[in-house]
Protein backbone atom coordinates (compact mmCIF):
# COMPACT_ATOMS: atom_id res chain seq x y z
CA UNK A 1 0.00 0.00 0.00
CA UNK A 2 2.60 2.08 0.78
CA UNK A 3 1.84 6.05 0.84
CA UNK A 4 -1.15 5.45 -1.58
CA UNK A 5 -4.12 7.31 -0.36
CA UNK A 6 -6.82 4.79 -1.51
CA UNK A 7 -5.51 2.83 1.82
CA UNK A 8 -8.21 5.35 4.00
CA UNK A 9 -10.97 3.43 2.50
CA UNK A 10 -9.88 0.01 3.54
CA UNK A 11 -8.92 1.13 6.55
CA UNK A 12 -12.18 3.16 7.80
CA UNK A 13 -14.08 0.20 5.98
CA UNK A 14 -12.23 -2.15 8.29
CA UNK A 15 -13.28 -0.04 11.79
CA UNK A 16 -16.45 -0.24 10.80
CA UNK A 17 -18.04 -1.45 7.75
CA UNK A 18 -22.01 -0.89 8.74
CA UNK A 19 -21.67 3.24 8.81
CA UNK A 20 -23.02 5.37 6.41
CA UNK A 21 -19.81 6.71 4.62
CA UNK A 22 -21.71 8.71 1.66
CA UNK A 23 -25.89 9.80 1.38
CA UNK A 24 -27.69 10.69 -1.06
CA UNK A 25 -31.10 11.91 -0.62
CA UNK A 26 -32.66 8.98 1.34
CA UNK A 27 -29.61 6.07 -0.11
CA UNK A 28 -26.95 5.51 1.52
CA UNK A 29 -23.72 3.62 0.69
CA UNK A 30 -21.38 1.84 3.66
CA UNK A 31 -18.35 2.09 4.28
CA UNK A 32 -18.43 -2.09 3.31
CA UNK A 33 -20.17 -1.03 0.31
CA UNK A 34 -17.49 1.88 -1.38
CA UNK A 35 -14.54 -0.30 -0.50
CA UNK A 36 -16.31 -3.05 -2.56
CA UNK A 37 -17.31 -0.60 -5.34
CA UNK A 38 -13.48 0.77 -5.18
CA UNK A 39 -12.26 -2.44 -6.01
CA UNK A 40 -14.30 -3.83 -8.83
CA UNK A 41 -13.94 -0.26 -10.59
CA UNK A 42 -9.40 -0.89 -9.97
CA UNK A 43 -11.07 -4.13 -11.58
CA UNK A 44 -12.68 -2.61 -14.66
CA UNK A 45 -9.53 0.04 -15.25
CA UNK A 46 -7.66 -2.93 -15.41
CA UNK A 47 -9.65 -4.82 -17.60
CA UNK A 48 -9.01 -1.64 -19.89
CA UNK A 49 -5.11 -1.79 -19.57
CA UNK A 50 -4.85 0.83 -16.85
CA UNK A 51 -1.75 0.80 -14.61
CA UNK A 52 0.20 2.21 -12.13
CA UNK A 53 0.60 5.61 -13.50
CA UNK A 54 -1.59 6.00 -15.84
CA UNK A 55 -4.10 9.32 -15.82
CA UNK A 56 -8.38 8.47 -15.25
CA UNK A 57 -10.39 11.21 -15.83
CA UNK A 58 -13.03 11.73 -13.72
CA UNK A 59 -16.48 13.90 -15.33
CA UNK A 60 -18.72 13.00 -12.31
CA UNK A 61 -21.70 15.46 -10.09
CA UNK A 62 -21.57 15.10 -6.76
CA UNK A 63 -22.33 11.43 -6.29
CA UNK A 64 -21.56 8.03 -5.01
CA UNK A 65 -20.24 6.97 -7.96
CA UNK A 66 -17.96 9.75 -8.16
CA UNK A 67 -16.33 8.16 -5.37
CA UNK A 68 -16.32 4.77 -6.58
CA UNK A 69 -14.30 5.87 -9.63
CA UNK A 70 -11.77 8.40 -7.60
CA UNK A 71 -10.39 5.46 -5.15
CA UNK A 72 -10.90 3.06 -7.81
CA UNK A 73 -8.28 4.77 -9.45
CA UNK A 74 -6.22 5.50 -6.89
CA UNK A 75 -6.30 1.89 -5.47
CA UNK A 76 -4.89 0.63 -9.07
CA UNK A 77 -2.29 2.81 -8.64
CA UNK A 78 -3.36 5.48 -11.18
CA UNK A 79 -3.59 9.07 -11.17
CA UNK A 80 -7.04 11.05 -10.93
CA UNK A 81 -7.76 13.86 -13.47
CA UNK A 82 -10.71 15.39 -12.12
CA UNK A 83 -13.10 17.14 -14.22
CA UNK A 84 -15.82 20.08 -14.30
CA UNK A 85 -18.98 18.09 -15.56
CA UNK A 86 -19.95 21.18 -17.39
CA UNK A 87 -17.14 21.53 -19.82
CA UNK A 88 -17.87 21.28 -23.87
CA UNK A 89 -16.05 18.75 -26.28
CA UNK A 90 -13.55 21.29 -27.52
CA UNK A 91 -12.23 21.55 -23.67
CA UNK A 92 -12.50 17.87 -22.31
CA UNK A 93 -10.57 16.48 -25.62
CA UNK A 94 -7.66 19.45 -24.74
CA UNK A 95 -7.14 17.92 -21.23
CA UNK A 96 -7.56 14.16 -21.99
CA UNK A 97 -4.81 14.78 -25.12
CA UNK A 98 -2.34 17.22 -22.40
CA UNK A 99 -2.45 14.75 -20.05
CA UNK A 100 -2.87 11.76 -22.27
CA UNK A 101 -5.84 9.88 -20.44
CA UNK A 102 -6.51 6.66 -21.01
CA UNK A 103 -10.04 6.64 -19.56
CA UNK A 104 -12.84 9.16 -18.88
CA UNK A 105 -16.04 8.06 -16.56
CA UNK A 106 -18.65 11.01 -17.70
CA UNK A 107 -22.07 10.37 -16.05
CA UNK A 108 -25.45 9.78 -18.08
CA UNK A 109 -26.99 12.73 -19.48
CA UNK A 110 -23.66 14.64 -19.36
CA UNK A 111 -21.74 12.27 -21.25
CA UNK A 112 -22.25 13.69 -24.94
CA UNK A 113 -19.38 16.17 -24.80
CA UNK A 114 -17.18 13.47 -22.77
CA UNK A 115 -17.82 10.77 -24.92
CA UNK A 116 -17.15 12.91 -28.27
CA UNK A 117 -14.03 15.05 -26.50
CA UNK A 118 -12.72 11.30 -25.86
CA UNK A 119 -13.15 10.29 -29.51
CA UNK A 120 -10.97 12.69 -30.53
CA UNK A 121 -8.22 12.54 -27.95
CA UNK A 122 -8.14 8.53 -28.30
CA UNK A 123 -9.21 8.02 -24.35
CA UNK A 124 -11.71 5.47 -23.72
CA UNK A 125 -15.29 6.81 -22.16
CA UNK A 126 -17.13 4.91 -19.73
CA UNK A 127 -20.97 6.12 -19.06
CA UNK A 128 -21.91 5.50 -15.50
CA UNK A 129 -25.48 5.47 -15.33
CA UNK A 130 -27.34 6.35 -12.19
CA UNK A 131 -28.83 3.01 -11.86
CA UNK A 132 -26.65 0.73 -14.36
CA UNK A 133 -23.26 1.38 -12.94
CA UNK A 134 -23.51 -1.56 -10.55
CA UNK A 135 -24.46 -4.29 -12.50
CA UNK A 136 -21.11 -2.78 -14.82
CA UNK A 137 -18.88 -3.25 -11.95
CA UNK A 138 -20.48 -6.59 -10.89
CA UNK A 139 -18.88 -7.93 -14.33
CA UNK A 140 -15.80 -6.47 -13.02
CA UNK A 141 -13.32 -8.73 -10.81
CA UNK A 142 -12.65 -6.77 -7.74
CA UNK A 143 -8.96 -5.56 -6.82
CA UNK A 144 -8.29 -6.43 -3.37
CA UNK A 145 -5.04 -4.63 -2.66
CA UNK A 146 -3.97 -1.36 -3.25
CA UNK A 147 -1.70 -0.62 -5.42
CA UNK A 148 1.90 0.78 -3.79
CA UNK A 149 3.09 4.16 -4.16
CA UNK A 150 5.73 6.46 -3.16
CA UNK A 151 4.79 9.74 -1.23
CA UNK A 152 6.39 12.01 -4.20
CA UNK A 153 3.73 9.99 -6.56
CA UNK A 154 1.14 11.99 -8.39
CA UNK A 155 -2.50 11.14 -6.45
CA UNK A 156 -4.13 13.98 -8.43
CA UNK A 157 -4.40 15.58 -11.69
CA UNK A 158 -6.16 18.94 -11.29
CA UNK A 159 -6.39 21.43 -13.61
CA UNK A 160 -6.35 25.00 -12.88
CA UNK A 161 -9.56 27.65 -14.77
CA UNK A 162 -7.19 28.50 -17.83
CA UNK A 163 -8.13 32.31 -17.17
CA UNK A 164 -4.81 33.18 -17.77
CA UNK A 165 -4.47 31.11 -20.50
CA UNK A 166 -4.67 27.20 -21.52
CA UNK A 167 -5.65 25.61 -18.29
CA UNK A 168 -2.22 23.92 -16.42
CA UNK A 169 -2.17 20.59 -14.40
CA UNK A 170 -1.34 20.81 -11.20
CA UNK A 171 0.49 16.97 -9.96
CA UNK A 172 -0.72 17.05 -6.28
CA UNK A 173 0.96 13.90 -4.75
CA UNK A 174 -0.19 11.51 -2.09
CA UNK A 175 1.56 13.25 0.88
CA UNK A 176 0.50 16.47 -0.82
CA UNK A 177 -2.73 15.31 -0.25
CA UNK A 178 -2.62 13.19 2.96
CA UNK A 179 -1.03 15.23 5.13
CA UNK A 180 -3.62 17.99 4.02
CA UNK A 181 -7.02 15.76 4.87
CA UNK A 182 -5.20 14.71 8.03
CA UNK A 183 -4.57 18.33 8.80
CA UNK A 184 -8.50 19.81 7.92
CA UNK A 185 -9.77 16.81 9.66
CA UNK A 186 -8.07 17.98 13.17
CA UNK A 187 -8.74 21.74 12.39
CA UNK A 188 -12.79 20.80 11.77
CA UNK A 189 -12.42 18.30 14.54
CA UNK A 190 -14.24 15.97 12.58
CA UNK A 191 -15.19 12.28 13.80
CA UNK A 192 -16.96 9.28 13.10
CA UNK A 193 -20.35 10.82 14.10
CA UNK A 194 -19.92 13.46 12.02
CA UNK A 195 -21.67 14.39 9.25
CA UNK A 196 -20.37 16.93 6.57
CA UNK A 197 -22.43 18.54 4.04
CA UNK A 198 -21.15 17.95 0.35
CA UNK A 199 -22.09 20.55 -1.54
CA UNK A 200 -18.51 21.94 -2.53
CA UNK A 201 -18.05 19.98 -5.87
CA UNK A 202 -15.65 17.11 -5.84
CA UNK A 203 -14.20 17.64 -9.18
CA UNK A 204 -12.45 20.83 -7.45
CA UNK A 205 -9.70 20.66 -4.51
CA UNK A 206 -11.58 22.66 -1.96
CA UNK A 207 -14.80 19.73 -2.02
CA UNK A 208 -12.11 16.88 -2.87
CA UNK A 209 -9.79 17.24 0.34
CA UNK A 210 -11.77 19.16 2.98
CA UNK A 211 -15.00 17.38 1.73
CA UNK A 212 -14.53 13.85 0.58
CA UNK A 213 -10.78 13.26 2.13
CA UNK A 214 -11.50 14.48 5.18
CA UNK A 215 -14.72 12.52 5.71
CA UNK A 216 -13.69 8.64 4.48
CA UNK A 217 -10.59 8.92 6.78
CA UNK A 218 -12.27 10.28 9.35
CA UNK A 219 -14.87 7.49 8.76
CA UNK A 220 -17.82 10.04 9.08
CA UNK A 221 -20.60 10.83 6.60
CA UNK A 222 -20.25 13.23 3.30
CA UNK A 223 -23.61 13.53 2.73
CA UNK A 224 -24.09 14.67 -0.92
CA UNK A 225 -25.99 17.09 -2.93
CA UNK A 226 -25.29 16.93 -6.68
CA UNK A 227 -25.83 20.75 -7.51
CA UNK A 228 -26.20 23.55 -5.29
CA UNK A 229 -29.71 24.80 -4.34
CA UNK A 230 -29.99 27.20 -0.80
CA UNK A 231 -33.37 26.01 0.01
CA UNK A 232 -32.10 22.14 -0.35
CA UNK A 233 -29.21 22.74 1.15
CA UNK A 234 -30.60 23.85 4.12
CA UNK A 235 -33.16 21.01 4.37
CA UNK A 236 -29.93 18.70 4.08
CA UNK A 237 -28.72 21.11 7.08
CA UNK A 238 -31.84 19.99 9.55
CA UNK A 239 -32.79 16.30 7.63
CA UNK A 240 -29.69 15.18 7.48
CA UNK A 241 -28.29 16.26 11.14
CA UNK A 242 -25.00 17.93 9.49
CA UNK A 243 -22.43 18.77 12.10
CA UNK A 244 -19.95 20.66 9.61
CA UNK A 245 -21.07 22.56 6.46
CA UNK A 246 -18.70 23.67 4.16
CA UNK A 247 -18.92 26.54 1.58
CA UNK A 248 -17.51 29.68 -0.44
CA UNK A 249 -18.98 32.72 0.73
CA UNK A 250 -21.86 33.10 -2.09
CA UNK A 251 -23.20 29.41 -1.26
CA UNK A 252 -23.57 31.01 2.44
CA UNK A 253 -25.03 34.18 1.41
CA UNK A 254 -27.35 32.49 -0.88
CA UNK A 255 -28.40 30.39 2.55
CA UNK A 256 -28.62 33.16 4.96
CA UNK A 257 -31.16 35.15 2.34
CA UNK A 258 -33.03 32.17 1.54
CA UNK A 259 -36.54 32.58 2.49
CA UNK A 260 -36.58 28.88 4.34
CA UNK A 261 -34.10 29.71 6.28
CA UNK A 262 -35.59 30.58 9.23
CA UNK A 263 -38.03 27.97 11.80
CA UNK A 264 -35.44 25.13 10.81
CA UNK A 265 -33.58 23.21 13.82
CA UNK A 266 -29.62 23.73 13.22
CA UNK A 267 -28.48 22.46 16.90
CA UNK A 268 -26.30 19.59 15.51
CA UNK A 269 -24.50 21.97 13.34
CA UNK A 270 -20.84 22.60 14.92
CA UNK A 271 -18.94 24.77 12.43
CA UNK A 272 -19.12 26.24 8.89
CA UNK A 273 -16.33 26.42 6.99
CA UNK A 274 -15.19 28.77 4.39
CA UNK A 275 -13.01 29.16 1.44
CA UNK A 276 -12.18 30.13 -2.60
CA UNK A 277 -12.87 33.52 -2.05
CA UNK A 278 -12.55 36.08 0.60
CA UNK A 279 -15.99 36.23 3.29
CA UNK A 280 -17.65 39.29 3.86
CA UNK A 281 -17.88 40.08 7.39
CA UNK A 282 -21.53 41.37 6.99
CA UNK A 283 -22.56 37.29 5.63
CA UNK A 284 -20.31 35.66 8.20
CA UNK A 285 -22.14 37.78 11.17
CA UNK A 286 -25.41 36.80 9.43
CA UNK A 287 -24.18 33.10 9.01
CA UNK A 288 -23.34 32.95 12.84
CA UNK A 289 -26.35 34.46 14.42
CA UNK A 290 -28.51 32.18 11.97
CA UNK A 291 -26.68 28.61 12.57
CA UNK A 292 -25.66 29.43 15.89
CA UNK A 293 -22.57 28.07 15.55
CA UNK A 294 -18.70 29.77 14.19
CA UNK A 295 -18.01 30.06 10.82
CA UNK A 296 -14.32 29.90 10.02
CA UNK A 297 -12.69 30.89 7.23
CA UNK A 298 -9.14 29.44 5.23
CA UNK A 299 -7.52 29.99 2.63
CA UNK A 300 -5.32 27.94 -0.49
CA UNK A 301 -5.22 27.28 -4.04
CA UNK A 302 -5.67 24.14 -5.72
CA UNK A 303 -1.47 24.48 -6.05
CA UNK A 304 -1.54 23.87 -2.62
CA UNK A 305 -3.83 20.79 -1.80
CA UNK A 306 -5.79 23.69 -0.76
CA UNK A 307 -5.65 24.37 2.18
CA UNK A 308 -2.82 26.83 3.63
CA UNK A 309 -4.15 29.04 6.41
CA UNK A 310 -7.08 28.73 8.39
CA UNK A 311 -8.41 30.11 11.62
CA UNK A 312 -7.67 27.24 14.05
CA UNK A 313 -9.78 26.58 17.11
CA UNK A 314 -7.93 27.08 20.31
CA UNK A 315 -6.72 30.57 18.69
CA UNK A 316 -7.75 34.37 18.87
CA UNK A 317 -10.35 34.61 15.81
CA UNK A 318 -9.91 38.15 13.83
CA UNK A 319 -12.38 38.88 11.61
CA UNK A 320 -12.09 39.28 8.23
CA UNK A 321 -8.73 37.12 8.47
CA UNK A 322 -7.57 34.28 6.81
CA UNK A 323 -5.73 32.92 10.15
CA UNK A 324 -2.43 31.72 10.42
CA UNK A 325 -0.25 28.33 8.28
CA UNK A 326 -1.11 25.74 8.91
CA UNK A 327 1.15 23.10 10.88
CA UNK A 328 4.43 22.78 8.97
CA UNK A 329 3.28 25.01 6.06
CA UNK A 330 4.92 28.50 5.92
CA UNK A 331 3.81 31.88 4.26
CA UNK A 332 4.77 35.18 3.49
CA UNK A 333 4.26 38.69 2.12
CA UNK A 334 6.69 40.11 -0.17
CA UNK A 335 7.23 42.95 -2.54
CA UNK A 336 7.81 42.80 -6.11
CA UNK A 337 11.15 41.59 -5.42
CA UNK A 338 10.41 39.30 -3.08
CA UNK A 339 11.57 40.75 -0.05
CA UNK A 340 9.32 40.84 2.73
CA UNK A 341 7.18 43.85 3.50
CA UNK A 342 6.74 45.46 6.70
CA UNK A 343 3.58 44.47 9.23
CA UNK A 344 0.25 45.42 7.75
CA UNK A 345 1.68 46.49 4.58
CA UNK A 346 -0.05 44.63 0.94
CA UNK A 347 2.17 42.29 -0.68
CA UNK A 348 1.78 39.09 -2.55
CA UNK A 349 1.01 35.75 -0.61
CA UNK A 350 4.04 33.31 -1.29
CA UNK A 351 4.09 29.50 0.41
CA UNK A 352 6.10 26.83 1.21
CA UNK A 353 5.33 23.38 2.72
CA UNK A 354 4.16 19.67 2.69
CA UNK A 355 1.22 21.10 0.53
CA UNK A 356 2.51 22.58 -1.89
CA UNK A 357 2.23 20.42 -5.42
CA UNK A 358 5.50 19.06 -6.99
CA UNK A 359 4.70 20.76 -10.47
CA UNK A 360 2.44 21.55 -13.23
CA UNK A 361 1.90 18.27 -15.85
CA UNK A 362 5.24 18.69 -18.56
CA UNK A 363 5.09 22.58 -18.04
CA UNK A 364 8.55 23.02 -16.46
CA UNK A 365 9.22 26.76 -17.58
CA UNK A 366 5.31 27.28 -15.73
CA UNK A 367 6.51 25.40 -12.77
CA UNK A 368 10.01 26.93 -12.32
CA UNK A 369 8.06 30.44 -12.89
CA UNK A 370 5.52 29.86 -9.97
CA UNK A 371 7.76 27.88 -7.35
CA UNK A 372 10.98 30.17 -7.95
CA UNK A 373 12.96 30.09 -4.97
CA UNK A 374 11.16 27.34 -3.00
CA UNK A 375 8.29 28.98 -2.57
CA UNK A 376 4.61 29.44 -4.52
CA UNK A 377 3.81 32.32 -5.69
CA UNK A 378 -0.38 33.01 -5.87
CA UNK A 379 -0.37 36.04 -7.24
CA UNK A 380 -2.89 37.46 -4.12
CA UNK A 381 -2.52 40.16 -2.46
CA UNK A 382 -2.51 39.97 1.58
CA UNK A 383 -1.35 41.97 4.85
CA UNK A 384 -0.10 40.92 8.57
CA UNK A 385 -0.65 42.20 11.22
CA UNK A 386 1.34 41.90 14.73
CA UNK A 387 0.38 38.63 15.29
CA UNK A 388 1.10 36.73 12.02
CA UNK A 389 -2.72 36.82 10.99
CA UNK A 390 -2.92 37.23 7.56
CA UNK A 391 -5.92 38.92 5.82
CA UNK A 392 -6.70 38.84 2.20
CA UNK A 393 -6.58 41.81 0.31
CA UNK A 394 -7.53 41.01 -3.51
CA UNK A 395 -6.44 38.97 -5.81
CA UNK A 396 -2.97 40.92 -7.40
CA UNK A 397 -4.49 40.97 -11.08
CA UNK A 398 -8.20 42.24 -9.74
CA UNK A 399 -6.29 44.90 -8.24
CA UNK A 400 -7.74 48.63 -9.68
CA UNK A 401 -5.27 51.53 -10.07
CA UNK A 402 -6.96 54.56 -10.43
CA UNK A 403 -5.05 57.55 -11.41
CA UNK A 404 -1.77 56.02 -10.00
CA UNK A 405 -3.77 55.05 -6.65
CA UNK A 406 -3.97 51.88 -5.72
CA UNK A 407 -8.15 50.80 -4.74
CA UNK A 408 -8.68 47.04 -3.95
CA UNK A 409 -11.58 45.84 -4.84
CA UNK A 410 -12.81 43.67 -1.59
CA UNK A 411 -12.35 46.84 0.48
CA UNK A 412 -15.05 48.33 -1.94
CA UNK A 413 -17.35 44.91 -1.71
CA UNK A 414 -17.23 44.58 1.81
CA UNK A 415 -19.00 48.21 2.67
CA UNK A 416 -21.31 47.46 -0.23
CA UNK A 417 -22.95 44.23 1.81
CA UNK A 418 -23.20 46.06 4.60
CA UNK A 419 -26.13 48.16 3.15
CA UNK A 420 -29.39 45.87 3.84
CA UNK A 421 -30.26 45.76 0.62
CA UNK A 422 -27.45 44.19 -1.35
CA UNK A 423 -27.05 40.32 -1.55
CA UNK A 424 -23.97 40.32 -4.09
CA UNK A 425 -21.68 42.40 -5.44
CA UNK A 426 -18.49 42.65 -7.33
CA UNK A 427 -16.06 45.45 -7.94
CA UNK A 428 -14.22 45.33 -11.11
CA UNK A 429 -11.87 47.64 -13.01
CA UNK A 430 -13.97 50.22 -15.89
CA UNK A 431 -11.93 52.27 -18.20
CA UNK A 432 -11.15 55.86 -17.84
CA UNK A 433 -10.08 58.20 -20.52
CA UNK A 434 -7.98 60.33 -18.01
CA UNK A 435 -7.12 58.06 -14.91
CA UNK A 436 -6.44 54.99 -16.91
CA UNK A 437 -8.94 53.02 -14.75
CA UNK A 438 -11.83 53.56 -12.81
CA UNK A 439 -14.12 52.17 -10.12
CA UNK A 440 -17.41 50.21 -11.17
CA UNK A 441 -20.06 47.57 -9.05
CA UNK A 442 -22.15 44.93 -10.58
CA UNK A 443 -24.59 44.53 -7.24
CA UNK A 444 -27.91 41.99 -7.16
CA UNK A 445 -30.42 43.34 -4.75
CA UNK A 446 -31.97 41.20 -2.13
CA UNK A 447 -35.37 39.59 -2.89
CA UNK A 448 -38.04 42.51 -2.50
CA UNK A 449 -35.75 45.11 -1.67
CA UNK A 450 -35.31 48.32 -3.75
CA UNK A 451 -32.22 51.15 -3.68
CA UNK A 452 -31.26 53.86 -6.51
CA UNK A 453 -27.99 53.48 -7.69
CA UNK A 454 -27.22 57.54 -6.43
CA UNK A 455 -28.70 55.81 -2.97
CA UNK A 456 -26.25 53.01 -2.78
CA UNK A 457 -22.66 55.27 -4.61
CA UNK A 458 -23.46 57.60 -1.16
CA UNK A 459 -23.89 54.93 1.16
CA UNK A 460 -20.20 53.97 -0.28
CA UNK A 461 -18.70 57.16 -0.48
CA UNK A 462 -19.42 58.32 3.12
CA UNK A 463 -17.59 55.43 4.23
CA UNK A 464 -14.40 55.17 2.15
CA UNK A 465 -12.24 57.59 1.22
CA UNK A 466 -13.42 59.45 -2.28
CA UNK A 467 -11.03 57.59 -4.73
CA UNK A 468 -12.62 54.02 -3.83
CA UNK A 469 -15.88 54.44 -4.34
CA UNK A 470 -17.42 53.13 -7.09
CA UNK A 471 -18.36 56.39 -9.61
CA UNK A 472 -20.15 53.49 -12.11
CA UNK A 473 -22.78 51.21 -10.64
CA UNK A 474 -25.24 48.73 -12.18
CA UNK A 475 -27.43 46.40 -11.46
CA UNK A 476 -27.95 42.78 -12.46
CA UNK A 477 -29.96 39.78 -11.94
CA UNK A 478 -27.15 37.60 -10.68
CA UNK A 479 -23.77 37.63 -11.11
CA UNK A 480 -21.33 34.72 -13.29
CA UNK A 481 -19.87 32.13 -10.87
CA UNK A 482 -17.47 29.12 -11.79
CA UNK A 483 -18.34 25.69 -10.22
CA UNK A 484 -17.92 26.35 -6.55
CA UNK A 485 -19.93 29.34 -6.81
CA UNK A 486 -17.21 31.82 -6.77
CA UNK A 487 -17.62 35.17 -8.95
CA UNK A 488 -15.75 35.00 -12.11
CA UNK A 489 -14.93 39.07 -12.26
CA UNK A 490 -13.53 37.91 -15.66
CA UNK A 491 -16.54 37.45 -16.97
CA UNK A 492 -18.93 40.60 -15.64
CA UNK A 493 -20.61 42.10 -18.61
CA UNK A 494 -19.95 46.19 -17.60
CA UNK A 495 -22.62 48.30 -19.91
CA UNK A 496 -21.55 49.34 -23.33
CA UNK A 497 -21.74 53.53 -21.65
CA UNK A 498 -19.47 52.79 -19.31
CA UNK A 499 -17.22 50.03 -20.88
CA UNK A 500 -16.31 52.67 -23.85
CA UNK A 501 -16.25 56.19 -21.97
CA UNK A 502 -15.68 59.23 -22.82
CA UNK A 503 -13.83 62.24 -21.51
CA UNK A 504 -16.81 63.08 -19.62
CA UNK A 505 -16.12 62.70 -15.94
CA UNK A 506 -18.51 60.47 -14.59
CA UNK A 507 -21.11 61.16 -12.14
CA UNK A 508 -19.74 62.21 -8.62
Amino acid sequence: MGSNIAGIVLASAARHPARTALRLGDAETSYASLDAAAARVAGLLRERGVGAGDRVAVMLPNLPQFAFAYYGALRLGAVVQPMNVLLKQREVSFLLRDSEAKVIFAFEGLHEHAAAGAAMAGAQHILVAFDGFDAVLAQADPVTGVAPRRGDDTAVLLYTSGTTGSPKGAELTHDNLRRNFEISAGLFDIGPDDVTLGVLPLFHSFGQTCGLNTAISSGACLTLLPRFEPGQALEMLETHRVTICEGVPTMYAAMVDHPNVAGRDYARLKVCISGGSAMPVAVLHACEERFGCPLLEGYGLSETSPVASFNQPGLVRKLGSIGTPIEDVEMRVVDEQDHDVAVSEVGEILIRGHNVMKGYWRQPEASAHELRGGWMHTGDLARIDEDGYYFIVDRKKDMIIRGGLNVYPREVEEVLHEHPAVSEAAVVAVPHPLLGEDVGAAVVLKAGAQVSERELRTFVRDQIAVFKHPRHLWFVSELPKGPTGKILKRSIDVPDAIATPTRRSPAP
